[in-house]
């Protein structure tokens, strides 16, 4: 059975990315203590959640930390708040599925009913545009077990001896084949770049965490999901055309 994180690109990549990855890695300085992890974390949930329509910019949210309560947007700015609670248990906690699927269960509290929290969706899911369905994901009955197998792989790859260029490639691959799965009824995207840090800072270094990749997919918004949409549906997807997708982690160290 063909692994569902494909390392049958990551020679191309290799040959496309080292030397950006290389020479652009070691200016990011992510080690300097000026460099906060709590408020990078909170950067990374606003604009983690701005990708999803959540309305709150940067410098709203940090005024409205300081506001008193009456005057906090509740729907809105929780989001955000649950976010960051979600990474700040991942990055106190082992990369695996019970965690990551606790990790959900945070985020998503004020955008799920509590069943369907922290658990793959039991319905069809399908992703529309203003034209209509534009991606059909993998049927229900099917997302437990290709989970499974996908953390047994996140886990062995864990175990690799990765080298830099590598865990790059894997991080974004990762990301991209999570969202193509599509395992929750919401929350997907939310997860899925969570997820990609979290291999990040678990491979190499906890400082990671405070890689912009975030910010740079919302600067960049239409082309990321431009760049996701690689198929009508989960069988169709042709990873053959993944790099504009995983450049753009390349070029969120820049």
């Amino acid at each position: 059975m063909q692994n569902l994180i494909l390392d049958s690109f990551l020679k191309t990549y290799k040959q496309k990315f080292t030397s950006k990855i290389e020479t652009d890695f070691p200016k990011l300085k992510l080690g300097n203590e000026r460099l906060d992890l709590d408020y990078q974390t909170q950067v990374s949930a606003v604009f983690s959640s701005n990708i999803e329509g959540n309305s709150i910019d940067l410098n709203s949210y940090f005024n409205l930390k300081l506001a008193e309560e009456k005057f906090k947007p509740k729907k809105d700015f929780q989001e955000i708040e649950d976010l960051v609670s979600a990474y700040g248990f991942v990055q106190k906690n082992e990369l695996n599925e019970k965690n990551f699927l606790e990790s959900h269960k945070i985020l998503s509290k004020n955008i799920l009913i509590k069943s369907k929290r922290g658990n793959y969706r039991n319905e069809k899911m399908g992703v529309f545009s203003e034209q209509g369905l534009v991606y059909l994901a993998l049927e229900p009955e099917f997302v437990p077990e290709t989970m499974k197998r996908f953390f047994e792989e996140i886990t062995e790859l864990l175990h690799s001896n990765l080298g830099l260029v590598e865990t790059f490639y894997y991080a974004s691959f990762i990301h991209l084949k999570f969202v193509h799965i599509h395992p929750f009824s919401d929350g997907n995207g939310r997860s899925a770049r969570l997820l990609e840090k979290w291999f990040l800072a678990s491979v190499l270094d906890k400082n990671l965490w405070k890689l912009a990749s975030e910010k740079f997919y919302k600067e960049n918004r239409q082309l990321y999901y431009q760049n996701i949409d690689l198929g009508v549906n989960y069988y169709e997807v042709d990873y053959k055309n993944c790099f504009p997708f995983l450049e753009m982690l390349v070029n969120s160290i820049s």
